[in-house]
């Protein structure tokens, strides 16, 4: 019996006391099944009642030691490789300063009221992203099965990332630096520098020929290579041994790897401001250009940068929130994490730029030595006159600004016949406007900017350091964004399924590290999150505030949190966040339809990049990764509209979840002809002189729907009355 029997039992009548006795006794006393099964006397007046309230036995589900354990958790999940080689790019890209207008807007629209509603769906329920799904509509459940495709997906490719940044972190412990410069071939009769370096420069040679080794195709696999091999298996042996014990060992990591990006960052600023032309570099960043944010295009990817900055729809965000206690306040967590997220982006973009500023104004005064150069030249050959040269101008010591000043001069006077001269516009702007992001970004442009700083080798690791600290944070949301919904469903021990997922992840990750491994890695990057996470979240919105029900969530989050939550989410859920969502599933697609399908191959004759279009089986394999991501939604769908899983066969579909706790079905009851109120409450069942309603825990049904208390997917059986008339029912 229920621990709140003591007082249903002081409210019974002796009229249910004898209508319990008569039900009893018209049950066949042959049936053992029906004995076993457990009679539950349910009150009306306390059908909210959570399952952990009313109970003895206690919620074993694993918890965080502390709420800053919990945050750093977060924070390391949302604050990923992104926040620094991405947002940096698309801020420059989009009108400097101005793009963190429609950011913020967006941030306010769709970002913190979306992670509010992941961070209270999880803490609600206490499960990962199947049994939350499962527990508002089963027929819905496909939407966690999604996730954890994604997830996976989304591993496989991510953990490379760490493998390469292991291995530049092996590769700095030297002065110089192996990427400093080019490296010399030796023959017979004389050495010369490396053909494919001198067209290129060092910190390029180094990334695609020593690190990536890389082939001129995606079609051209090249074998194995072996030293990335290495590093993803080290990448692999860190992941797992930090999940191994969930967060009781990863929570611990937490600590470090969530902080230490923060210390390197601000190291970096500090650093970076003393330097020549940092200023210039932050001035360029931030001088908003209003003309570009009225573009649809920047609303488009402020809004993808939104949604992936916060780690939407993968289960990471569910799956940590899921340990906490009933009663943490979310709404504050939610609005504390996306803020630190944003102003992380933010710093991240201050420590990109003025170190960009510092490498653009190195290469700005190699412009400047080299053109002067040529202008002597040009005197000496008599094709310029020195009249033309102002007084003050020293060429020995000329500074850009002086530069730039004869060059103005020159253009103008010889207007016809300027482009022969060949000369260049020496501009620290025309630099830093070339746009860089992704690994160009960490492993070319900031790796060449760290060769001119002093003591090099130091800010090297620090940096790589830096970004294995960010992708183990992000990795480790990601890799329980998994194993969380699978161990509360299909109860497995976290151990042995944290160790199996890693092994076969490293396996099929194996692909990553061929040759042509980084165009893989841009293929998954490009087709495998995109576009099921933003259905994933838009169905995550549509079962929460129409299958589960707007207000009945509110009220969800009042005895939460203690205090009812702004209308303003009402609304955004309710309006503005799905349209906006399904605006910019939209504006993807087109995107995605615009855009030739294909890859940037690096030609190794001409040391440069080449659009190669994918090839018929490449673009296959996109096709399938969305579709595989996908595919779980519908497939639950029909499985659980057609029955077509029987509830006493032990799979997924006997497991239902009631109030945050598991609840597993008894064995079939053969015989016992029990049937499901569908949508009722008990005060809307007709009932014989029945002063309460009476259930029995859910035995054989096909269906898991809409129980007698107003919950989905809780599955109790109003106990069969064989004298009643089937139509009172």
């Amino acid at each position: 019996m229920p621990k709140n029997s003591k007082v249903v039992k002081r409210e019974l009548d002796d009229e249910v006391i004898e209508s319990v006795k008569d039900l009893l006794s018209n049950e066949d006393s042959s049936d053992d099944a029906f004995k076993k099964s457990e009679l539950m006397v349910d009150d009306q007046e306390e059908k909210d009642v959570d399952v952990e309230e009313g109970s003895d036995v206690e919620d074993e589900r694993p918890a965080w030691n502390s709420k800053l354990q919990y945050i750093l958790a977060q924070v390391g999940f949302s604050v990923g490789l992104g926040n620094v080689w991405r947002f940096p790019y698309l801020c420059q890209k989009n009108g400097g300063g101005a793009y963190l207008v429609p950011y913020l807007i967006l941030l306010l629209i769709i970002g913190i009221p979306l992670f509010f509603l992941e961070l209270a769906v999880g803490q609600r329920i206490r499960r990962g992203s199947i049994g939350v799904w499962n527990y508002i509509s089963p027929k819905l459940g496909g939407i966690g099965f999604a996730s954890c495709v994604v997830c996976f997906f989304v591993a496989l490719y991510y953990n490379v990332i760490i493998g390469w940044s292991l291995f530049y972190f092996s590769q700095s412990f030297q002065h110089p630096l192996p990427w400093d410069q080019c490296p010399l071939v030796k023959n017979a009769s004389h050495t010369f520098v490396e053909p494919e370096c001198e067209k290129s420069s060092a910190t390029t040679y180094y990334w695609y020929r020593e690190a990536l080794n890389i082939s001129s195709s995606l079609s051209e696999s090249g074998g194995l290579n072996w030293k990335m091999t290495i590093c993803l298996l080290a990448a692999w042996v860190m992941v797992c041994l930090a999940m191994i014990k969930g967060i009781q060992s990863s929570g611990k990591i937490m600590y470090f790897s969530s902080l230490f990006p923060y210390v390197v960052l601000l190291c970096f600023l500090i650093r970076g401001l003393l330097l020549n032309g940092s200023v210039d570099g932050i001035r360029h960043m931030f001088t908003p250009k209003l003309e570009i944010m009225l573009e649809p295009k920047v609303w488009r990817e402020a809004a993808t940068q939104v949604f992936f900055a916060l780690g939407l729809g993968f289960g990471g965000v569910i799956a940590f929130s899921s340990y906490n206690k009933r009663d943490n306040n979310c709404h504050f967590d939610a609005v504390l994490v996306s803020f630190i997220n944003f102003f992380t982006s933010v710093l991240a973009t201050l420590v990109v730029f003025a170190v960009l500023g510092f490498k653009a104004n190195i290469i700005n005064e190699k412009c400047v030595i080299q053109n002067s150069e040529k202008i002597l030249k040009l005197l000496k050959m008599g094709n310029l006159s020195q009249d033309m040269i102002p007084h003050h101008i020293n060429f020995s010591s000329i500074t850009a600004e002086d530069y730039n000043l004869v060059y103005d001069i020159i253009q103008k006077v010889k207007e016809e016949e300027f482009d022969s001269l060949g000369l260049k516009s020496c501009q620290i702007e025309d630099e830093l406007d070339k746009a860089v992001q992704g690994t160009g970004l960490a492993f070319i442009a900031f790796t060449e900017a760290m060769t001119h700083f002093p003591a090099s080798p130091f800010w090297s690791v620090m940096f790589f350091l830096m970004l294995v600290n960010l992708g183990l944070g992000s990795m480790f949301g990601t890799i329980e964004g998994i194993i969380t919904p699978i161990v509360d469903t299909f109860k497995v021990r976290k151990e042995i399924l944290t160790v199996i997922c890693c092994l076969v992840a490293f396996f099929i990750g194996l692909i990553f590290v061929q040759r042509s491994g980084n165009y893989f890695v841009t293929m998954f990057d490009d087709y495998s999150a995109t576009l099921p996470l933003l259905i994933v979240v838009i169905l995550e919105n549509v079962a929460v505030i129409r299958i589960y029900g707007i207000d009945k969530f509110m009220e969800d989050l009042k005895d939460m949190l203690g205090f009812s939550p702004s209308q303003y989410y009402y609304y955004m859920w309710k309006y503005v966040s799905p349209f906006v969502l399904t605006c910019l599933l939209v504006a993807s697609i087109v995107q995605m339809g615009l855009s030739p399908p294909g890859y940037n191959a690096w030609i190794e004759d001409t040391a440069m990049e080449e659009f190669h279009s994918y090839p018929t089986w490449a673009m296959i394999v996109c096709i399938s990764l969305m579709v595989l991501a996908l595919l779980p939604v519908p497939i639950v769908f029909m499985v659980r509209r057609c029955n077509l899983i029987d509830d006493s066969s032990g799979s997924l579909a006997s497991v239902s979840y009631k109030r945050g706790r598991i609840i597993k079905e008894p064995v079939n009851l053969e015989g016992d002809n029990t049937s499901l109120i569908h949508g009722k409450s008990p005060s809307e069942v007709p009932s014989p002189n029945f002063g309460k309603n009476i259930y029995r825990k859910q035995s054989g049904s096909p269906t898991l729907d809409t129980a007698p208390n107003g919950r989905y997917g809780i599955g109790y059986l109003m106990a069969d009355m064989p004298d009643m008339p089937e139509s009172d029912l």
